[in-house]
């Protein structure tokens, strides 16, 4: 699939931009005790309940513990059944990292068409230095046509880019000196994405559509 045939698929989703994700990180340990303690076909709402009870953060915050978890199941509850049987019970750490940064990419438009406009046309053009402009010039671009990005303020979109400049890290696609990175998925967790949306697969910059390396 061309990169013009994979911004107009991602063109096509009209999903608001929720900017919430102005603190933390992936929340990779946080999210696997919260995804342990999700029933299945049970209302979110009720696991949310469920992990703010337990204390499935260790913020000392009650605030706090419930922003963050209240983050962690929004992204949560974009994975279907079967991911979510996949990250609770697969011990590989980097498996998870990806599983839970196409959750996040579900969870925020932004992030999403980040990873596809950004972060994959630069690496299909061996430009793999991913300087934090970057966050900037593609922030003003899409402020120029919606009201909701362009009434943020500075200070909150430069804490935006640095949390998803940390995101990025942890979920393995940047390094720690922001250089893109190829992204390895085992059969066994692309065949779990392939079944829900293929097209998630464009989030990870080295991964084609159709198979095989970008």
């Amino acid at each position: 699939m061309t990169m013009a045939a994979r911004k107009a698929d991602f063109g096509a989703n009209h999903q608001p931009y929720k900017m919430s994700f102005t603190s933390g990180g992936l929340f990779l340990n946080e999210s696997v005790i919260v995804a342990e303690l999700h029933v299945a076909g049970e209302d979110w709402k009720v696991t949310l309940s469920r992990a703010l009870e337990e204390g499935a953060t260790s913020l000392p915050k009650a605030a706090s513990n419930r922003r963050t978890l209240r983050e962690i199941v929004n992204r949560l509850m974009t994975l279907t059944e079967d991911e979510i049987r996949f990250f609770v019970s697969e011990p590989g750490r980097q498996e998870q990292q990806h599983l839970l940064w196409i959750a996040t990419c579900r969870a925020y438009r932004f992030v999403r068409e980040f990873a596809v406009e950004v972060i994959c046309d630069r690496y299909l053009a061996y430009q793999l230095d991913l300087p934090l402009e970057s966050f900037d010039i593609f922030f003003d671009a899409k402020a120029d046509w919606n009201e909701g990005l362009a009434s943020i303020s500075d200070s909150t979109r430069n804490k935006l880019r640095q949390i998803l400049f940390r995101m990025m890290r942890e979920a393995g696609v940047i390094s720690g000196d922001n250089r893109i990175q190829s992204t390895y998925l085992s059969a066994q967790l692309r065949q779990i994405i392939e079944a829900t949306d293929p097209t998630d697969l464009a989030v990870f910059p080295s991964v084609s559509i159709e198979g095989g390396s970008s």
